[in-house]
């Protein structure tokens, strides 16, 4: 019999596809949820997953989550504790040695700060924890691009920094991907992942307002300092990395064109 598998941050965007899948392939999952959903190890419905109860931030509760786990897949994130969480995540599953799955952000280490540097700091963590381990980055996810956008649309004139060039991604495709690791060996760091097409974030948003139907308006490249990295590329994977690239465009996406209808065309 398999162990179970827990999947941190399992309600999020990634998580909840991750979850999905790995039930699909006939794994028995766990997820980490903050907040007491009934019975701890108790399934929320009959094929839905396991919920146990713990918390990231404070350590409290991992010990019992992670208890009997053969691997866990860390997709929680918090913006002013990722490096202190994944050490209490790590501490936890010291006694079980697990497989430990990590989701990390390409351009951490080419543009260290704020929210990537706290990410990358929660990469070395996992790294150096002696735990067997794989880590993936990937680039920012399409319901990122499109909330930005979608808040950005509501301005009669639409400001975007100057050179800000991204390679995003479709979440569904990056499941896939992390679930494929989850249930393989440890591996490490692996190549990247990023979607098909390298763009300017004007061209996103000129998109997005075509496909949405809203009306057209100027969007104005703005002079941004401190961005010399991202206008160097540091967002995307650099060429010759054997990086893994998904098939489904952000055309695609704000279509509702399905990855699999994307793979067939």
């Amino acid at each position: 019999m398999t162990s179970p598998i827990l999947v941190t941050g399992g309600t999020g965007t990634l998580g909840r596809q991750v979850v999905s899948r790995l039930q699909e392939a006939g794994r028995e999952v766990r997820v980490l949820s903050r907040r007491s959903r009934g019975s701890q190890d108790s399934p929320v419905s009959q094929h839905g997953p396991v919920f146990a109860t713990g918390d990231l931030a404070t350590g409290e509760g991992l010990s019992a989550a992670v208890r009997g786990v053969g691997t866990i897949v860390h997709c929680a994130s918090n913006r002013k504790g990722d490096a202190e969480a994944t050490r209490n995540l790590v501490q936890a599953a010291q006694q079980q040695s697990p497989h430990l799955v990590y989701i990390s952000i390409v351009g951490v280490d080419r543009f260290p700060r704020g929210y990537f540097k706290a990410k990358l700091a929660a990469e070395g963590v996992i790294a150096d924890s002696g735990l067997p381990w794989t880590t993936l980055r990937a680039t920012q996810f399409y319901e990122l691009i499109r909330n930005g956008a979608s808040r950005l649309a509501k301005l009669p004139v639409i400001p975007v920094p100057a050179g800000f060039v991204v390679q995003p991604v479709d979440s569904g495709e990056v499941a896939t991907r992390l679930t494929e690791l989850t249930l393989g060996e440890p591996c490490g760091r692996v190549p990247d992942m990023a979607g098909p097409q390298v763009l300017a974030f004007a061209d996103l948003i000129r998109t997005y307002l075509q496909a949405t139907g809203r009306r057209p308006r100027p969007v104005v490249p703005v002079w941004t300092p401190g961005i010399g990295p991202i206008r160097a590329g540091a967002m995307y994977p650099q060429p010759g990395t054997g990086a893994t690239l998904g098939r489904r465009s952000w055309p695609d996406f704000l279509a509702g064109k399905p990855a699999d209808a994307t793979r067939a065309g």
